[in-house]
């Protein structure tokens, strides 16, 4: 029951995670920066792929 917390917990922060990513990615400081050099903010990267990562650990504890 405990590892069920966790992974509710665990899919509940990497969902707002990839949202905060996401909201990164698509601000308009961001678009600007990719408009001239076409890099993606590190931030957006990390909020994306930490809040997948997050999502799979916690979709295998609740299993």
């Amino acid at each position: 029951m405990n590892n069920r917390i966790i992974g509710i917990v665990l899919i509940i922060v990497g969902i707002a995670l990839a949202f905060w990513g996401y909201d990164v990615y698509d601000s308009a400081g961001s678009q600007v920066s990719r408009a001239f050099s076409g890099d993606t903010p590190i931030e957006a990267w990390i909020g994306l792929v930490g809040g997948a990562v997050c999502i799979i650990i916690g979709l295998l504890k609740v299993k």
